[in-house]
């Protein structure tokens, strides 16, 4: 517990001594905005015999500090405390919640009770400094790539689920990044992610150019010791968005974990895999002058399962797949039903299990700092299939934003 202490103690001043509070609305050099969130999710599953409940507060404080025209430093530190019976039902409920960096760990169990968690965490702290075209970020960040709204393939630092809404700013990753700007439109980058292990090293290069209307970004690089190779675009056809990503990779025995589970029984290890393999996304949207809005994406995974998906979730992530499934298709719908007031559904389809997850929301701006979200994870599906056992879920959330 005294280690604990001491870690939030350093937390705290850290965030005083690197961004002290602005004495004055006039004071320039800060910028400081965050919110407080409330939580209620109540979930059912098939492994589980009775209904999960959990309340989370979550509370987030982003600064920004501009002591010149060059050079800006940024934190982020977030809290959340989680009380119900969910925590109790959830094996290493505390390990599952954090986010695990190897360098500079910044975080802080603030209490560990049989139905309630407590954890602080810094997961933005960087130095950024530009010079004529050249920018160089070093520090925890978020390095973005890809163009496509729900499967980013060539994300290779951090690539992210749709279903975690809850948490809009994504992780960051300890890494080094420099940008070249070669136009007002194009660029150089090189970022790197070191690691203990050579196996999780990340280095990768990235080039875009805007041409004809269209953005066009080509990647090359090393991940988990196997190189990719990838590309993407962002454009326009006749007013609705069109987006696509592609990436191909070594093969994923390169990378294989020291101890896997044995899913033989259920199909084939995706790190039995000698092949480079393929991924690919394609993405359109277009927004009607009425505000409805409609939005489709397909991914497609060469090595993908087409039985059996569910199984081989968590492997799929250790070996960089988006998803488990050869096929996966999305489609959402919104609309703004008052101008307060906006209601959306989408669903993730695999067309070779017919398994879905439908997701209907509701947000309604209370006021200018308060909102209001509903939302449901409504799954359907056989056993084993991708989404069979994922269960059904309804989320309730207030959010103050100061």
């Amino acid at each position: 517990m005294r280690k604990n202490k001491s870690r939030i103690a350093c937390l705290i001043l850290l965030l005083l001594f690197i961004f002290p509070l602005p004495v004055s609305a006039g004071l320039s050099s800060f910028n400081i905005n965050g919110y407080v969130k409330y939580l209620f999710s109540s979930s059912k599953t098939p492994a589980v015999d009775e209904r999960l409940n959990a309340n989370l507060i979550h509370a987030r404080l982003n600064a920004q500090w501009y002591p010149s025209e060059a050079l800006r430093a940024g934190l982020g530190l977030r809290m959340r405390a989680y009380y119900g019976n969910l925590i109790e039902k959830t094996p290493d409920f505390l390990t599952q919640i954090k986010n695990h960096y190897e360098y500079g760990r910044l975080d802080a169990v603030l209490w560990d009770r049989e139905k309630s968690v407590g954890y602080a965490q810094i997961d933005r702290l960087w130095l950024d400094y530009s010079k004529g075209n050249i920018e160089t970020t070093i520090g925890r960040q978020r390095i973005a790539w890809g163009t496509a709204l729900v499967w980013n393939v060539i994300d290779l630092f951090n690539p992210q689920s749709i279903l975690d809404f809850d948490y809009e700013e994504k992780p960051g990753v300890d890494a080094l990044r420099i940008q070249y700007y070669t136009g007002a439109v194009s660029k150089i980058e090189l970022s790197a992610k070191p690691a203990k292990n050579r196996d999780k090293t990340i280095t990768a290069g990235l080039f875009s150019v805007n041409y004809s209307g269209y953005d066009f970004y080509g990647i090359a690089g090393e991940r988990n010791n196997r190189r990719v190779l990838g590309g993407a675009w962002a454009g326009a056809i006749a007013k609705a968005g069109f987006r696509g990503e592609f990436l191909i990779s070594e093969a994923p025995d390169k990378s294989a974990p020291a101890m896997l589970p044995d899913l033989s029984d259920f199909g084939t290890s995706f790190f039995k895999y000698d092949k480079p393999t393929a991924s690919a996304v394609l993405s359109a949207d277009y927004t009607f002058s009425n505000s409805f809005y409609i939005h489709t994406e397909a991914l497609y995974n060469s090595i993908g399962k087409t039985r059996n998906a569910g199984v081989f979730y968590q492997e799929a992530l250790q070996a960089g797949l988006l998803s488990p499934s050869r096929w996966s298709i999305f489609q959402e719908f919104s609309y703004d039903i008052t101008p307060l007031l906006r209601g959306s559904i989408f669903a993730i389809f695999n067309p070779d299990d017919g398994s879905s997850l439908i997701v209907p929301r509701f947000r309604w701006s209370i006021t200018a700092n308060l909102d209001f979200t509903l939302i449901a994870f409504s799954a359907h599906g056989a056993h084993f299939t991708e989404w069979g056992d994922y269960g059904n879920s309804v989320f309730t959330r207030f959010k103050y934003s100061f």
